[in-house]
């Protein structure tokens, strides 16, 4: 194993995890995880809760990001609008859709009990 290939692999991933940052719907789920994240010190969760929260909040990134690269390819194969392109996008974007209302879903089950 190259080792200096390895590592640079995390700078590629790391420019990667930035140039996603920049999208405003990321930017989103990046400040509500950060809102979750504040409350959850202030509940003072368990440790099983943080573990779920954190799981929860890794997958809508990732899907987030998942759903920006799988638009930029589709951009970048077609200038013109098509179906099939339409179809992949809008899929994605659900996908997000589906991670995000499960995570608000799991948030208020968590949060709801030891506020009320």
């Amino acid at each position: 194993m190259n080792v200096r290939k390895f590592f640079r692999s995390f700078t590629y991933a790391l420019q990667g995890i930035l140039t996603a940052a920049k999208e405003q719907n990321l930017r989103f789920h990046l400040v509500s995880a950060l809102i979750v994240v504040i409350a959850g010190f202030v509940t003072g969760l368990s440790l099983t809760e943080w573990l779920i929260l954190t799981l929860i909040i890794a997958l809508v990134i990732g899907a987030e990001m998942f759903n920006t690269a799988i638009e930029r390819v589709v951009d970048l194969t077609s200038s013109e609008i098509h179906p099939l392109a339409k179809d992949a996008k809008d899929v994605a974007a659900g996908a997000v859709l589906v991670f995000a209302s499960a995570s608000v879903i799991i948030g208020l089950l968590i949060f709801l009990p030891k506020w009320f």
